[in-house]
């Protein structure tokens, strides 16, 4: 345990130069306190509708809902019909940068995609005529499905392939890519689990090699004039916002979007629009999420079925 603190506390101060911020943050993962639950309503709300809502804050977009502590809303009767999809509102935080894209969304491929709730948010903001979702792990594939054909997430796609086949197969493709990339997942020591080895540099640096590989065969995927999403729930700068100055100079024909409903969470630790929130806030465990566009002029390259065929669709729902 000594050596696990000594790392949190050499975070901390990577974190934040005030010794005040440095406990805050340091007491909200040694004491992990219970967040409120919310609900992605994929259909209309019934006027009936029994939990408890808390107020919401000023970011938050009108089909989310954030309840009440104790709620339980994985229980009710409507989340087995479809109504809702549940997730930690760390998670609303982070996908919220999707309400920022204004132009028609055709095609959306998310590229790591399970358990699918930022698909289902992106889906539910930008209504594309394809979500293509794609998850590596072969056993989390069920799991995101069974979300898609329950809450009638249509017309989706699940594929089950590395990012470099999807680079080489579909460049230039997609109007908007998600990269909700596996990370060191710091934030869920402020949920009360526990993450071995999350603050070792070792841990950190083999993230962050495996973040820039996904998120650079993620960025030829991208169309011209199209957005690139990167999101994480782990706190190292290394796998954040390292990664996002990375990007840039790797790819120059990439620009940062600012998000201006998050501009009160802009991260303090680069000048480059990326936003944060910390488990001291009290709103999530943590998230971190920033957005892109590619300011190619080329044309677009179509996906067609032949195209998905040949990838090995998993599950289709039309």
């Amino acid at each position: 345990m000594e050596k696990i603190s000594n790392l949190l506390l050499k975070l901390s101060r990577r974190l934040y130069v005030d010794t005040e911020q440095q406990e805050e943050f340091i007491n909200a993962l040694i004491n992990p306190q219970v967040y409120n639950p919310s609900i992605l309503w994929c259909k209309d709300k019934p006027d009936d509708f029994s939990l408890s809502i808390a107020k919401p804050v000023d970011w938050q977009p009108a089909f989310v809902d954030r309840l009440e502590l104790n709620q339980k809303p994985g229980q009710h009767p409507l989340h087995e019909q479809g109504y809702f999809y549940c997730l930690d509102f760390s998670s609303v935080f982070a996908a919220s940068i999707f309400l920022t894209i204004s132009q028609p969304i055709n095609l959306i491929f998310d590229m790591c995609a399970a358990p699918g709730g930022k698909s289902i948010f992106a889906w539910r903001v930008l209504q594309p005529e394809l979500l293509i979702a794609n998850e590596v792990i072969g056993k989390r594939i069920g799991m995101l499905f069974s979300n898609f054909k329950r809450c009638k997430i249509t017309p989706t796609a699940v594929l089950n392939r590395d990012s470099s086949i999807l680079a080489e197969a579909i460049p230039k493709s997609s109007d908007l890519v998600i990269v909700d990339a596996p990370c060191s997942g710091q934030s869920l020591l402020a949920k009360g689990e526990k993450v071995p080895g999350c603050f070792h540099p070792t841990n950190i640096n083999k993230n962050a090699n495996r973040q820039k590989r996904i998120i650079a065969n993620s960025a030829q995927i991208v169309a011209p004039q199209g957005y690139l999403a990167y999101t994480t729930c782990t706190y190292s700068p290394e796998e954040n916002e390292q990664v996002c100055e990375w990007l840039l100079q790797k790819f120059p024909q990439y620009e940062p979007v600012e998000v201006s409903h998050l501009k009160h969470h802009q991260s303090h630790l680069t000048t480059i629009p990326c936003y944060r929130i910390f488990p001291q806030s009290g709103l999530g465990a943590g998230a971190f999420a920033a957005l892109f566009k590619n300011t190619e002029t080329e044309n677009t390259t179509k996906i067609n079925e032949q195209t998905l065929q040949k990838l090995g669709i998993r599950y289709t729902q039309i």
